[in-house]
């Protein structure tokens, strides 16, 4: 789909020139973090998403920054609101990519931001993971199980994507291929069981220290080791600038699919821009290693 940027009035009556529409949603996605100060430079010309610790991370952020078109602001917001208001952006991002896509991924499909961080508000409401509410009440009464078990059952991610399970009479609608004697155990069916079924975790880092980049590892460990069922899409969504940082990340595989960056080609400009040698053959390292892409990509990878 794609939506109409400008037409040519040449001799010749010129051809329309378009804008994909997803081109478009990136750039709205980008407004609305300018305009909600996630994305700002602060009066000394540092960028909200750099460490003003280290020079290069400056020097990345304020390209990127620079390349956006962010205003100088005042200061940063505080982490957690910064933090809460990138996964709602990321969120609301991919429901609106994510929607175009029902061509290629038919279904009844929710997208939303996890608010809570209680105790059970994550995957236990997902078919995968509904075991856990039992789990957890048996912890909860047994010393012996919470000091073996701790919490690592569970999980509370930053966006959900899922999707509900249909109805006997949608799965038959060419003709009659389930009954009650066929496929009964099957998640699919609502006739059998009505929670939905998580397809993707998004774990939202508008930075990434090491203790962020723990906890996202640590997520996906959990969301891989207590499954039951098919594993959902695990991914991160970052803007962090150095690529030293996005590779505790990206480099390595078996726990998260893929990292993908806020604003990729405005990341490979600035560290064509301004990094050293090496930071940009790690940059290459983990783009051409398909370890990191660009927020665009991901409605479509979700749809695979």
């Amino acid at each position: 789909m794609s939506r109409l940027a400008g037409a040519s009035d040449g001799p010749s009556g010129g051809a329309l020139e378009t804008q994909a529409y997803f081109a478009e949603l990136r750039a709205r996605f980008h407004a609305r973090l300018l305009a909600d100060g996630i994305l700002a430079v602060n009066a000394s010309g540092v960028a909200s998403n750099a460490d003003g610790g280290s020079p290069l991370s400056r020097a990345l952020a304020g390209h990127i920054a620079a390349s956006l078109k962010a205003e100088t602001a005042g200061e940063r917001l505080a982490g957690q609101t910064a933090g809460g208001q990138f996964e709602q952006a990321c969120a609301d991002f991919l429901s609106a990519t994510f929607a175009e896509l029902g061509h290629l991924r038919p279904g009844d499909w929710s997208i939303s931001r996890v608010p809570s961080r209680g105790h059970m508000s994550g995957v236990a409401r997902f078919q995968q993971y509904a075991h856990l509410v039992e789990l957890d009440s048996a912890v909860s009464t047994n010393p012996t199980l919470r000091a073996v078990l701790g919490n690592a059952y569970a999980i509370a991610p930053d966006v959900v994507v899922s999707r509900v399970p249909v109805s006997d009479d949608e799965i038959n609608a060419g003709r009659c291929l389930v009954d009650q004697t066929v496929a009964t155990r099957a998640a699919m069916r609502a006739a059998w069981q009505e929670l939905p079924i998580l397809h993707a975790v998004v774990s939202c880092k508008w930075t990434l220290r090491s203790d962020r980049a723990q906890n996202a590892r640590s997520e996906a460990l959990n969301l891989i080791r207590n499954r039951k069922g098919r594993l959902p899409h695990v991914v991160v969504v970052t803007g962090e600038p150095t690529p030293v940082r996005i590779s505790s990340l990206a480099l390595g595989t078996g726990d998260i699919d893929c990292v993908y960056h806020f604003a990729l080609p405005e990341l490979i400009d600035a560290c064509r821009a301004v990094a050293p040698e090496d930071t940009n053959e790690l940059l290459d390292m983990m783009i051409e290693g398909k370890r990191l892409k660009d927020i665009a990509d991901l409605p479509l990878d979700l749809a695979t």
